[in-house]
């Protein structure tokens, strides 16, 4: 539980895991692109978060030519982060290929 010892919300959550990752990379969150539950967080201590966040990896000029990163926050069920990778590195003009795939089926 968090310190007030109620739940957090999913916004609460997602707004918790914008702010630890910006902090721990020093890199702007764009988006948000996705956030599910856990069974577990990693602790032994029942369910977690993991948050799917767009950060600006190396903004250029123009703007449709900077780079993004997918990165993928774990959390417990209070909003602190337990761990985060990059998942994908693409610069922002380019189409998702997986998108693609499925469109064209």
């Amino acid at each position: 539980m968090s310190e007030s010892g109620k739940k957090l919300s999913p916004p609460q959550l997602v707004g918790r895991a914008r702010q630890q990752m910006e902090e721990l990379f020093g890199k702007p969150v764009e988006a948000v692109s996705g956030f599910e539950q856990s069974e577990g967080n990693g602790d032994g201590g029942g369910k977690g978060w993991t948050v799917t966040l767009e950060l600006l990896e190396l903004p250029r000029i123009p703007d449709t030519t900077s780079l993004l990163g997918t990165y993928e926050a774990t959390l417990d069920g209070d909003g602190n982060l337990l761990g985060a990778k990059r998942t994908r590195r693409y610069p922002r003009n380019q189409s998702d290929p997986i998108q693609r795939g499925e469109e064209s089926s």
